[in-house]
């Protein structure tokens, strides 16, 4: 079966390899993928690899390098083992990606995507969602209601980054936001701060094509460019006795980001981290204690979200198909996908992939 798989640093390859066992264990579930989003930790492997693909055994999973990629997939179930009761074959299933044991210490409290010995399909897995076939665990198969595309049900594991970062900052209806990036999670994230009710949301992003695509994908928020506009400026215009914004998500994992959005959230206020960073970050810890704020940092996103998720995109109130760009053949995943995604320009955010 054709597969896109990670081998090293700027090589991927499109390959033939061996479809899955016919035998499934109990909890197994055999799947045909329909469209995959390359992640962003998918272009760090691929410019930087191997970072958090295996190069030895994973300690979980027990997967190593070439890995088959794609960890933000939808598919339709071919096979079940024994014991799956919850999907059956024909069924339209978003895939919960994250992998980890339910007898340790944050397992056992449900905390499953802090597990240190967490694997993640399509990253630290056997199987990924750019192949024709996969084999993933039961709770890895997330039923979608029938409104739901399959574009919109492979949006579902990026939306949820982006909702557990808008609910660690408790957006609520009324609340005012600061975004600072608005690459695919950023954006994401400013949809999903609409859906929980934020009557202002103001976007820093260097870049014009994004601020474009994001004016498009959520009419009626503030697009600022930090590099010819003071964004402080702009906050105290914009928020009630010019105090700055009740929260403000730092969507980049730049140090500038983070400290832009210290400087606009108000005394009490939250930040969120939301991108990951790379390097360590000097912030104003004096200015942190001074407007007595909250840091909330984020990894991943409880598991138990896809329902809630789905239901909200369901309902239209968190249109995540307005971030796709593009849609390619697994053919071009390099040429059409990874290095386009890489363009300065910033013409894409995301970009789907059918194998």
């Amino acid at each position: 079966m054709r597969a896109v798989r990670f081998h090293a640093a700027r090589d991927i390859r499109v390959e033939d390899v061996a479809p899955p066992p016919d035998a499934l264990g109990a909890d197994d579930v055999l799947i045909e993928p329909f469209c995959t989003g390359i992640c962003g930790t998918d272009l760090h492997e691929y410019v930087a690899g191997p970072i958090v693909t295996p190069v030895a055994p994973h300690v979980f999973t027990g997967a190593t390098n070439p890995q088959i990629l794609g960890h933000e997939f939808s598919a339709r179930v071919k096979k079940v083992g024994a014991a799956v009761r919850h999907v059956t074959p024909g069924d339209r299933i978003s895939i919960q990606p994250l992998l980890f044991p339910r007898d340790d210490y944050y397992g056992k409290r449900g905390l499953y995507h802090l597990s240190p010995k967490m694997g993640c399909v399509g990253l630290s897995w056997a199987w990924g969602g750019m192949a024709e076939q996969a084999v993933i665990k039961d709770y890895n198969a997330q039923p979608i209601p029938d409104a739901l595309t399959d574009e919109q049900a492979a949006m579902i594991e990026p939306a949820a980054v982006a909702m557990y970062g808008v609910d660690r900052g408790g957006v609520q209806a009324g609340s005012t936001v600061l975004i600072s990036g608005v690459g695919p999670i950023g954006a994401l994230t400013v949809l999903a701060a609409k859906a929980a009710g934020a009557a202002l949301i103001i976007v820093a992003e260097p870049n014009p094509n994004r601020r474009r695509m994001i004016a498009e994908i959520a009419p009626g928020v503030v697009t600022v460019d930090p590099r010819s506009q003071d964004l402080q400026e702009v906050v105290r215009d914009l928020t009630e006795e010019g105090v700055g914004v009740d929260v403000a998500l730092e969507c980049v994992g730049l140090e500038a980001s983070l400290n832009a959005c210290s400087n606009a959230v108000r005394r009490q206020g939250r930040v969120v981290q939301v991108g990951l960073h790379v390097k360590r970050a000097s912030i104003d810890a004096m200015q942190w204690a001074l407007k007595d704020l909250t840091l909330e940092a984020t990894w991943c996103y409880p598991v138990q979200v896809w329902p809630r998720i789905a239901r909200l995109i369901a309902s239209g109130a968190f249109p995540v198909e307005k971030v796709i760009t593009a849609r390619i053949d697994a053919a071009d995943v390099v040429a059409k996908g990874f290095e386009a995604l890489l363009d300065p320009a910033g013409n894409h955010l995301k970009i789907l992939v059918r194998t």
